[in-house]
């Protein structure tokens, strides 16, 4: 078990490595310019050429490229130095932090959300397959997946939004003003639960397919059979003894997908104005600050990373056979 997840975490640090070194080369060695052209996307437009050379000194683009990448890690790993926003002058890191609760919010909500809605349905469909109640949630998923995320967002802002809040003038969501949920928890969760249910609506119309083709397999399973056979409950064997088995697919993807949308999930939150890490960089994009644009790719990537060792640790107390290998 202890080797099992001492060879994750290295194999984690080894991933971040790599992702670290890509990052670097695409951001601050691909192009092949002087250096003061090089300082000139990491500065303000208009930058003057003392501005321009401090920034060649502090990024050290006056160097071969692999002493730029040893003070590159040394930033990143040992000072956590993700570099300065030159739209605000302001630590990127610093701006991350303060967005972070705001994604984070939206994830895990969004995450227990969807899990609570895709596994019972694909729980029920696998129990009685080609049903009533398999086909109701084939249509549920069908029609959920084919819709895209910012349709939906925009579909339930003008029902709960405009129908509700400025038609009938019911306050029943708050748009564009979030509320930490350290102030107040009311307001943090009627900020929040469209864009959860947007969210969530999307994934657990995939999360219950793919629970209900594991059950699927799970309860054809010969070990079902011999449980079945000793006299146990329908229940007992299903959500005992077949569930467990049947969560290692999910968890996989819920770990990509979670990590995913702490990265930032841009396309939510622009639509629900929440001042998340995907709203800040979908403006780094267009105003093309690429010291924002790489730090919140390597995020990103840490997250992935971060989330997906969570699955492995998760995978040792689901499946004991993972635990000897």
């Amino acid at each position: 078990m202890v080797r099992f997840l001492i060879r994750r975490l290295l194999f984690a640090i080894l991933v971040l490595f790599i992702v670290s070194f890509i990052v670097f080369f695409i951001f601050y060695v691909v192009k092949s310019e002087p250096p003061l052209s090089r300082a000139a996307s990491f500065a303000p437009k208009g930058a003057n050429k003392l501005a321009l050379e401090q920034i060649v000194r502090r990024l050290h683009f006056d160097q071969p490229w692999y002493d730029q990448y040893g003070h590159f890690l040394d930033r990143l790993v040992l000072h956590g130095d993700l570099g300065t926003d030159f739209v605000t002058q302001s630590p990127v890191k610093a701006e991350l932090l303060s967005r972070l609760p705001v994604t984070a919010s939206l994830a895990i909500g969004s995450a227990v959300l969807w899990l609570a809605m895709g596994i019972p349905f694909g729980i029920l469909a696998a129990t009685k397959p080609r049903s009533i109640r398999d086909r109701a949630a084939t249509v549920f998923a069908l029609t959920f997946y084919s819709i895209p995320t910012f349709v939906l967002g925009l579909l339930l802002l003008l029902i709960f939004y405009y129908y509700f809040r400025i038609k009938l003038h019911i306050n029943i969501y708050q748009y564009g003003s979030y509320t930490p949920i350290t102030q107040d928890p009311w307001e943090w969760f009627k900020a929040l639960y469209l864009p959860w249910l947007t969210i969530a609506l999307v994934f657990a119309a995939s999360y219950s397919r793919v629970t209900r083709g594991s059950m699927l397999d799970v309860l054809g399973e010969d070990y079902i059979r011999t449980a079945r056979a000793k006299g146990l409950s329908e229940r007992k064997v299903i959500y005992k003894h077949g569930l467990r088995s049947a969560l290692t697919p999910i968890i996989t993807i819920l770990g990509v997908d979670f990590g995913v949308l702490l990265g930032g999930a841009v396309v939510t939150e622009q639509i629900f104005a929440l001042p998340g890490i995907g709203v800040f960089s979908l403006r780094a994009v267009f105003a093309g600050d690429l010291p924002v644009v790489s730090a919140t790719v390597l995020v990103a990537a840490a997250f992935v990373v971060f989330a997906n060792l969570i699955v492995d640790i998760a995978y040792a107390f689901l499946d004991p056979r993972v635990r000897l290998s």
